[in-house]
């Protein structure tokens, strides 16, 4: 038992000397969602409109879906991040119905299509399932009895990932879940619950270890008490996955899930130990029996001589070799080495074995110049995909194919894991990884059904039980339909659903914005789109893919608005001409005889603002170039607490910003907690971590644009399953800090930014939203509000980004694309403007079109208005009396309910009726000199609106009055 608990704490040890915290317990989390209502409540800012602008096109990850048996035109869609969605016309269009709850991401979702119910009860298992860098913990479990319109929290809030939600087929209140558990952490909340009450109450029925939890879960279809349940051993942390392990299995139940054995022991035939990875389960009829199939992701390696390249160089005969015998070598085996292994074009293979023989390097230099953390998961192939079958209620497993099943999973089947069979046919069978594969012959052989308009990387798969082929699929490009098995496919992807890590802007006359998405390259588009179908009847898309990959930061040269910096996961960037089309890599490259450097899956990139022709990069350490690019000079040494031995890059720059103030300004920010800076351009540089919470990820840095000396910095504590709210400010230069919002809820903080033109005002994005302050953090107020115009949901937001010149506030989201948001009255919420009781803003000019209130035909039903942009700001709700006059004439009357804070009520410039003839009369009084008549016209519509000329607005509340001009051109 000792050796046990030291070998524990050894294997720990990284993790509690990067960051000793415990994770944030789930009642901790939920009371921080009564405190998120609260900043609310409280809001001044709450009522902004926004907007969202898209992209929809290419959607984001889909985790589950629900149809209806009976109907399938209607079913719902559970997006990693981006919440729950129905539609009732077959993916036309589709609706949020889960966007007010604690949580947006989804693990499972399950639904009671029973058709004598009078209502649809919907079950959410939240907490994404596949693992990845930003796979979000959830808050248990969610039910709806009214189809959605409300939710009640129903328990298993520690459970933070929920891989299946299983419903009894007779009995509405039991159910079985599948807990895979904290996924930073090891945690006792995991493995299989179950439920008598409808969730009021839970037992945990199927418990192997603190790191084993259960990942899916099936039901016998001719028998409710018997179950399988697959039980996956995972361990994540910053640096490392492990991916399998002997706590995976199969457990069968035979009494509704009271109690359980493991049927994938040692024996069955099923692969049993350490390598044992993630199990995804499925369960047909064939012959009146039962066939259970289960898909592995076997992370045991493979012979060597299976990859079946004896003639290559390979690096473990490099790592051995004399340089007698390197110098004998065969120059092509060389040439192709260093091609294979992307070595740079000055390393020919006559300079390498120059240096080889001159004893500058050893041939086992030529090894470690490629070893990076991500060369674990390439070097080593693995046996991956396998699937296995079973006859005998899983006594015994047999596997389905002889060979393996390459270019499936990849080196990422901890993210896929699922198998589906048909209804009507056992032998028929659906595999989901990168592709998505078919089997005709009961997984003997397979092959590929996706299509040119079907993305990549599998996730959720609905097959018909009533029409053969007819397919209803989700993976990381949406939600793709299919009626003839996979041979032809439609796509429905309306909804802005998108996972953006990054958003910047250009400075063109209308503007545009760019991002870049989980999976989905990096994109751009004018900033005016409103997302829809129009562009299917002109071809042509409002938003452009610029890059492909994992789509990650961005940054534009605002003196062509085409040349673009971006790249995609692990430092891979590119200069990119948006005209031509024209991309070269300037990804820094170390030199041979030297490490490779670390880069993070979000690189960090930062463009000067005093000379666009300098750009800095991080790796572990912080690079420089003065030509865009072309060439790279290292100006620090690491800049982290050194590499972590593991399968994911750790100890690598995060975050990076120069001062706008001073050029040579520099600030840095690691994911192992460090945070530097140099005030003269890299020649010295101070570590000035001191006084910040140990070993967080440094999510930004933000070098004031106001004080020479002042510093913002936002730690993210999701990567130890820790949710506090972390954002400091310095006035030195970091040599002291202070806490900034002890008022945020528990929620991991992803960006602060400083307003360009109100230095007191601050905008923070956290996971489950945007938050900000008027007094430089002292105090924050939530911003997104699902209920107001536009609404912004409670999503994760990773970047923010003010235009400087449109005053808009452009909200890069991992769930729900790109949000817009006007904030010139955010901005000019100073002081003198908070102690007023009312306080009005200017009213933008509009241009007066004669088609006001006209209807185009008789078959439009609405008629073109002018959106009059009215705002004003009060201390307190009540009840707001608004005039529209034109001198001393009112025009238009009447009152509208407000709340604290800014509000702007509609109007769309119409007159009443009762001061149409006395206007008219006024109006013609001044055109007398023109000699010509003013009639005022009804429109088609039944109202009067103004003409061109200038007006007043006034305000009146509580005994105050305020009021300002527009014109109308």
């Amino acid at each position: 038992m000792f050796k046990k608990i030291v070998a524990g704490i050894l294997l720990l040890w990284p993790f509690l000397a990067i960051a000793q915290t415990l994770p944030t317990p789930a009642a901790e989390r939920m009371q921080g969602v009564e405190k998120r209502k609260g900043l609310l409540e409280n809001s001044l800012v709450s009522k902004v409109p926004f907007k969202s602008i898209g992209p929809t096109i290419q959607s984001g990850r889909v985790d589950d879906l629900e149809v209806s048996p009976e109907d399938p035109t209607h079913f719902y869609v559970a997006y990693a991040s981006g919440g729950l969605w129905k539609t009732e016309n077959n993916g036309q269009s589709f609706d949020p119905i889960f966007d007010n709850e604690a949580v947006m991401t989804i693990g499972d979702i399950a639904v009671d299509w029973n058709p004598d119910s009078s209502v649809r009860v919907i079950w959410v298992g939240t907490g994404e399932v596949n693992s990845s860098r930003s796979s979000y913990a959830g808050a248990g479990m969610f039910r709806s009895a009214d189809g959605g319109k409300t939710w009640e929290q129903r328990g298993l809030e520690e459970t933070h990932h929920i891989g299946r939600v299983v419903l009894h087929p007779n009995d509405s209140n039991t159910l079985w879940v599948a807990a895979l558990g904290h996924l930073y952490s090891p945690n006792a909340e995991r493995g299989v619950f179950k439920t008598t009450d409808a969730g009021a109450t839970w037992r945990k029925v199927l418990f192997v270890d603190e790191n084993s939890g259960a990942v899916d879960l099936v039901i016998d279809p001719k028998d409710p008490n018997t179950l399988y349940a697959a039980i996956w051993h995972r361990e994540r942390r910053a640096w490392n996955l492990m991916e399998a392990g002997a706590g995976s299995g199969i457990y069968k139940s035979t009494d509704g899930g009271e109690t359980w054995a493991k049927v994938s022991a040692e024996g069955s035939g099923f692969p049993d130990g350490e390598g044992t990875g993630r199990i995804g389960l499925a369960i047909g009829v064939k012959d009146g029996n039962p066939l259970v199939y289960a898909i592995l992701d076997n992370q045991n390696r493979r012979p060597k001589s299976a990859d079946g390249k004896t003639d290559e160089l390979t690096k473990d005969a490099l790592r051995s070799m004399t340089k007698d015998a390197f110098l004998k070598l065969e120059k092509d085996k060389v040439k192709t080495y260093l091609s294979s292994n992307d070595f740079p074009e000055k390393y020919t293979v006559d300079k390498v074995f120059e240096m080889v023989k001159n004893g500058e390097i050893t041939p086992l230099a030529l090894v470690e110049y490629t070893e990076d953390a991500n060369s674990q998961l390439f070097d080593s192939p693995v046996v991956g995909a396998e699937v296995y079958s079973s006859t005998d209620g899983g006594k015994s497993w047999k596997k389905t194919h002889d060979s393996y099943l390459d270019d499936l999973f990849y080196s990422y089947g901890y993210y896929f894991g699922q198998i589906r069979v048909a209804p009507q046919n056992a032998d028929r069978l659906y595999v989901f990884g990168v592709p998505i594969l078919k089997s005709e012959d009961g997984g003997q052989s397979w092959k590929s059904i996706g299509g040119d308009n079907v993305h990549a990387d599998h996730h959720a798969l609905w097959v018909n039980p009533k029409r053969p082929g007819h397919l209803v699929l989700g993976n990381d490009g949406g939600i793709n339909i299919s009626y003839d098995d996979g041979e032809h496919w439609v796509k429905c992807n309306t909804p802005a659903v998108g996972q953006f890590y990054a958003v910047a802007v250009d400075m063109a006359k209308n503007y545009n914005v760019y991002g870049g998405l989980q999976d989905n390259g990096v994109w751009t588009g004018p900033h005016s789109t409103t997302p829809s179908v129009d562009w299917h009847d002109s071809g042509k898309y409002p938003f452009k893919s610029i890059l492909g990959g994992d789509g990650m930061q961005v940054a534009i040269d605002s003196r062509d608005n085409e040349t673009v910096y971006t790249g995609f996961q692990f430092g891979n960037y590119f200069r990119v001409n948006r005209s031509t089309g024209e991309s070269v890599g300037i990804t820094p490259k170390h030199d041979l005889g030297e490490r490779p450097f670390r880069w993070n899956w979000q690189s960090p990139i930062h463009l000067s603002q005093h000379n666009q022709d300098i750009l800095y990069m991080g790796s572990n350490k912080l690079h420089r170039s003065m030509n865009q690019g072309q060439d790279w000079e290292t100006i620090s040494g690491d800049l982290t607490n050194g590499g972590v031995k593991g399968d994911v890059p750790f100890g690598t720059l995060t975050t990076i910003h120069e001062s706008p103030k001073k050029f040579g300004l520099v600030y840095t920010g690691s994911d192992d907690g460090l945070v530097h800076v140099t005030r003269d351009g890299g020649n010295t540089w101070a570590n000035i971590t001191a006084g910040l919470p140990n070993g967080f990820y440094v999510s930004r840095i933000q070098a004031s644009s106001a004080e020479l000396g002042r510093v913002y910095v936002s730690l993210n504590g999701y990567r130890n399953d820790n949710f506090e709210a972390m954002v400091f400010a310095s006035e030195n230069y970091g040599e002291t800090w202070q806490r900034l919002g002890t008022d945020l809820p528990l929620e991991p903080v992803n960006v602060v930014k400083e307003d360009p033109k109100n230095p007191n005002l601050l905008y923070l994005g956290t996971d489950h939203g945007l938050y900000v302050s008027l007094d430089r953090g002292q105090h924050f107020m939530q911003m997104n509000n699902p209920d107001s115009l536009g609404g912004l949901p409670a999503v994760s937001v990773h970047d923010l980004v003010v235009h400087p010149r449109e005053n808009e506030l452009l909200i890069g989201t991992h769930g729900r694309s790109l949000y817009l948001a006007d904030v010139s009255d955010v901005q000019a919420l100073v002081d003198s403007v908070l102690e007023k009781s009312l306080y009005s803003f200017d009213v933008p000019k509009i241009k007066f079109r004669s088609n006001w209130g006209n209807i185009r035909n008789s078959w439009s039903e609405k008629s073109p208005e002018p959106d009059v942009h009215l705002s004003v700001f009060t201390k307190t709700n009540g009840k707001l009396k608004i005039t529209v006059q034109s001198g001393d004439l009112k025009l238009k009357t009447w009152e509208t309910a407000v709340t604290h804070g800014l509000n702007y009520p509609e109007y769309h410039g119409e007159i009443s009726e009762t001061a149409v003839t006395v206007f008219a009369k006024q109006l013609n009084e001044k055109s007398k000199k023109e000699e010509k008549q003013i009639a005022m016209e009804k429109a088609k519509n039944g109202k009067y609106y103004l003409p061109k000329g200038s007006y007043k607005i006034v305000y009146e509340k509580d005994g105050k009055k305020v009021e300002t001009k527009f014109l109308i051109e």
